[in-house]
C-alpha cells in the first residue's frame, strides 16, 4: 500500500516511456520480418515481456540490452509451442494467438483466472475463415485456446468489432502471410478504432500494404513480408494522460516530454477533453504541457475509441464542478478487470456519486474524501486513483505494484511531480 501526499500547484517536466500498444505491434512485426531489427524505446513491463517470451517460444531470436531489444525476424516461419502463459495480457493473447497460426502444429496460449474470463469467440471465428483450426478448449470463447498452425489461406473474413478492436488487429498483423488476398469486413461499429490505426501504422512503417474503406473493409494482398530495419517507439500517450490529469487536479502545470500532436495514439483526445474542463494545452517542441488556474467543469464525451483513459477522466472528473459523463465505454467490462464498476465503486468510497450503467460512466463531482483504494489488480485503476491524491488527503492505494504491468517506474516518475 502506497499513500498520496498531497501536493498543489504544480510545476514539473516527466518522461514517460514508449507506448504498450506500439511495442507489442513492433515485436511481433519484426519478429515476422525477414532480417535484424533494432527496437528502440520500447516499453519494457510485464506485459510486453510476455509477448517478447510468447515470441521466443515460438522461436524467435531476441537479444536485450539496455538501449535496445534485437530481434532477429524469420519471415513467418515459426515453430508451435507446447503452451504460452500470458497472464492478463489481453493485447498479448489476442495478437500472439493470431501470430500462433503462422507456426506449424499445436499451441496452447492459456493466462490467469481473470484472462479466462476474457472473450476471445470473434478472433477464434475469424481465424477459422481463414482456415486455422482454433478453438477455446473450456467451451466458453475465452481462453486458454488451442491454436493448430498450418498454411494460412486467404479470402472473405467477415468479423464482429464491437468488443475489442484488437481482433482486427491479429487478423490485419497475419494476413500478408496468406497464399493469396485476404478481405476482412466489419460487421457493426468498431470500438478503439484508433488501435487500428496504429496497427496499420506499424504495418506501413514496415514496409506492408493494406487497403482499406474507412473501417469497414481491409484488403491485405498476400505473400508480402516485413521490412526489417530500425525502429523508435514513441512515448506512451496512455500513461501521459496521468501526468496531464495532476496538473487538472492539483493545478499548476505538467509537461510531458516527446509527445507530439501528429501521434497516431487515440488517447490524446484527452487532451480535448481537458480543455473542455477549463485546463489550457500547450503544445511545444519538447512536449505537450496541460495548465489548470481556475475550476473544472463537468463535461460530456463519447470515449468509444479511448477507453484506457476513461477511468483518468472519471477521477479527473470528481473534482470538477456539475456531472460528467463518459458515454460509449461498455468495453470497459472487458479489460483487466470491470473498469467500469471499478471506478463508480471506489468513487462513491471517496464521497463522490457515480454510476457505471454497462455503457455509460456518469460523475457527478464534489470534495472526494480520503479512501483505501482497491485496485483489482488493475494498472490503470491504481495510475487513474493515485492522481485524487495530489488534491485529497488520505488516499491509500492498495496493491500498488500492479502497475508493473504497463509503468513499471510509474511511482519513481510520480515523485518527480513534488517539489
Amino acid at each position: 500500500m502506497i499513500e498520496i501526499t498531497p501536493q498543489e500547484n504544480l510545476n514539473a517536466l516527466v518522461h514517460v516511456g514508449g507506448s504498450k500498444s506500439y511495442t507489442h505491434r513492433i515485436f511481433i512485426a519484426a519478429a515476422l520480418s525477414k532480417g535484424p531489427c533494432s527496437i528502440k524505446n520500447a516499453l519494457r513491463s510485464e506485459d510486453t515481456d510476455l509477448t517478447l517470451k510468447g515470441l521466443k517460444s515460438m522461436g524467435v531470436e531476441i537479444a536485450e540490452t539496455p538501449e535496445e531489444i534485437l530481434v532477429k525476424g524469420n519471415g513467418g516461419q515459426l515453430k508451435a509451442s507446447k503452451e504460452i502463459f500470458l497472464a492478463n495480457s489481453g493485447t498479448g493473447m489476442r495478437l500472439l494467438t493470431a501470430v500462433a497460426a503462422l507456426a506449424e502444429g499445436k499451441t496452447v496460449l492459456t493466462g490467469n483466472d481473470r484472462m479466462k474470463q476474457r472473450p476471445i469467440s470473434d478472433l477464434i471465428n475469424g481465424l477459422n475463415q481463414m482456415g486455422i483450426a482454433v478453438k477455446s478448449l473450456e467451451g466458453t470463447g475465452c481462453p486458454p485456446v488451442e491454436v493448430n498452425g498450418s498454411a494460412l489461406q486467404g479470402g472473405i473474413v467477415t468479423l464482429r468489432g464491437d468488443t475489442s478492436s484488437q481482433y482486427l488487429s491479429a487478423l490485419l498483423l497475419i494476413s500478408p502471410f496468406a497464399k493469396s488476398r485476404v478481405l476482412i469486413k466489419l460487421v457493426g461499429d468498431l470500438v478503439s478504432k484508433p488501435y487500428v490505426d496504429l496497427t496499420l501504422e506499424v504495418m506501413e512503417r514496415l514496409g506492408v500494404k493494406v487497403y482499406r474503406k474507412g473501417y469497414k473493409e481491409f484488403q491485405i494482398p498476400g505473400g508480402q513480408f516485413y521490412r526489417s530495419g530500425d525502429y523508435y517507439v514513441e512515448p506512451d500517450v496512455s500513461n501521459a494522460a496521468y501526468f496531464w490529469g495532476a496538473a487538472a487536479v492539483a493545478g499548476g502545470s505538467v509537461t510531458v516530454a516527446g509527445i507530439n500532436t501528429s501521434s497516431c495514439q487515440g488517447d490524446l483526445k484527452i487532451l480535448h477533453c481537458l480543455e473542455k474542463m477549463g485546463c489550457r494545452v500547450i503544445n511545444e517542441k519538447g512536449g505537450i504541457t496541460v495548465a489548470r488556474e481556475g475550476f473544472l467543469q463537468g463535461i460530456e464525451v463519447d470515449m468509444q475509441n479511448m477507453p484506457d483513459v476513461a477511468p483518468t477522466l472519471a477521477v479527473i472528473a470528481a473534482f470538477a464542478r456539475g456531472t460528467t459523463v463518459i458515454r460509449n465505454v461498455s468495453h470497459l467490462r472487458v479489460k483487466e478487470c470491470d473498469r467500469g464498476e471499478a471506478v463508480s465503486s471506489e468513487l462513491r468510497k471517496m464521497g463522490i456519486d457515480a454510476h457505471f450503467d454497462g455503457e455509460n460512466l456518469t460523475v457527478t463531482g464534489g470534495t472526494p474524501r480520503g479512501a483505501e483504494i482497491e485496485t483489482y489488480k488493475d494498472h490503470r485503476i491504481a495510475m487513474s486513483f493515485s492522481i485524487a491524491g495530489l488534491k485529497t488527503p488520505g488516499v491509500k492505494i492498495l496493491d500498488e505494484a500492479c502497475v508493473i504491468k504497463s509503468f513499471p517506474n510509474y511511482w519513481q516518475v510520480f515523485r518527480s511531480l513534488y517539489k
